[in-house]
């Protein structure tokens, strides 16, 4: 399909800079399709769902995976550089996206923080191991394992996205918003940001209207903010993103299916990984590996019966997702009357409850 397909007028200023507080209180539209909307809260979601209902999860937890520093070794005037580690090689390899990346070539070495901010720990520093086009680079770190998880935590930044951090720079709020109720293993360097709306009080209520809720993890990378620039979907190619679905977990979904109960996907990132993990008849397997899977108009959704989800970029995987999902010409209505209404979009937005196309 043709990417300017998918494409959309946003005003800048229905970009979210913060999330609303509570969490629960974001704004809720309910897409139905063809042309239902209905304008809610996320606080009324348990009454939005049937009792057997059950919502999945990604425990993922965001990693302050934006470190600033400078290249060093090759004299005065070293230049100030940004990295944004997307995925780990192994106890000391990160790869990561750099900017500028035109500063820098296979052999140099980055310091990162405030020199001396932990003393124990020294500097961290990181040699330029490899370098490839578009500005990504393999890091190997002067520290391994632990060591080195601690010293990103103290010296990194929360990895907001583009269209946050240019107008803005990450703060200590950042460090919790931009973290779900539910993240537990550290991996992601970008929000599951459905999640970034329940409360533990939003739970309870879910709970008392006998909606399960379940845990997967997908660690979502840098990838998701990605554009797409080809011209036709067909030639874009997605970046992988390790995930893991428990036997456990598979088997109560299939069972909810099973009962009569929908299994409702919180994010696009949950409903990717119960897509690649299930069979062709949308029975569930444990799954623990790679996903790249690309969703665009014309898939059949074989796991997922709803979805929540938060307001997505033009031209962009996740729209194109939502579109499969409940049809093109529905979610350009949606997003209109969305942009109308002052809802607020992206990762800090609202988010909308999508039932599939007929």
């Amino acid at each position: 399909m043709r990417t300017d397909l998918f494409d959309f007028d946003l005003p800048a200023e229905r970009i979210a800079l913060r999330p609303v507080s509570p969490r629960d209180a974001a704004r809720l539209l309910v897409v139905r399709p063809p042309h239902v909307l209905d304008d809610r809260t996320l606080g009324d979601l348990p009454d939005l769902l049937r009792e057997g209902d059950a919502l999945v999860v990604n425990d993922t937890k965001v990693i302050p995976a934006r470190l600033s520093g400078r290249r060093i070794g090759r004299g005065l005037g070293e230049p100030r550089i940004e990295a944004t580690l997307h995925r780990r090689l192994d106890g000391s390899r990160w790869r990561a996206f750099v900017r500028p990346a035109k500063k820098l070539q296979s052999g140099d070495t980055l310091r990162f923080g405030d020199e001396g901010k932990v003393c124990f720990l020294g500097q961290l520093d990181a040699a330029v191991e490899a370098k490839d086009d578009g500005g990504e680079v393999t890091l190997a770190f002067s520290f391994h394992g632990p060591v080195l998880d601690q010293a990103i935590e103290e010296r990194g930044d929360m990895p907001l996205p583009p269209y946050i951090a240019s107008k803005r720079a990450p703060d200590t709020l950042d460090r919790n918003d931009y973290q779900t109720l539910f993240a537990a293993h550290e991996g992601s360097v970008a929000a599951p940001t459905a999640g970034l709306h329940f409360t533990p009080g939003l739970v309870a209520r879910l709970a008392e209207k006998g909606i399960a809720l379940h845990r997967v993890t997908l660690h979502v990378g840098a990838g998701t903010f990605l554009p797409v620039k080809a011209g036709d979907t067909a030639e874009h190619v997605m970046h992988s993103e390790w995930g893991t679905l428990s036997a456990e977990v598979a088997s109560a979904l299939n069972a909810v299916r099973e009962k009569g109960g929908r299994v409702v996907a919180v994010g696009s990132t949950a409903l990717r990984l119960l897509e690649t993990a299930a069979d062709e008849g949308g029975r569930l397997h444990a799954f623990s590996g790679e996903t790249a899977i690309f969703i665009t108009p014309g898939y059949k959704f074989r796991a997922t019966d709803l979805m929540l989800t938060n307001f997505h970029l033009p031209r962009s995987t996740l729209f194109m997702l939502v579109a499969a999902f409940s049809g093109l010409d529905t979610m350009k209505q949606a997003y209109a009357h969305a942009i109308a209404s002052n809802y607020r979009f992206y990762s800090y937005g609202d988010a909308c409850l999508l039932y599939p196309v007929a």
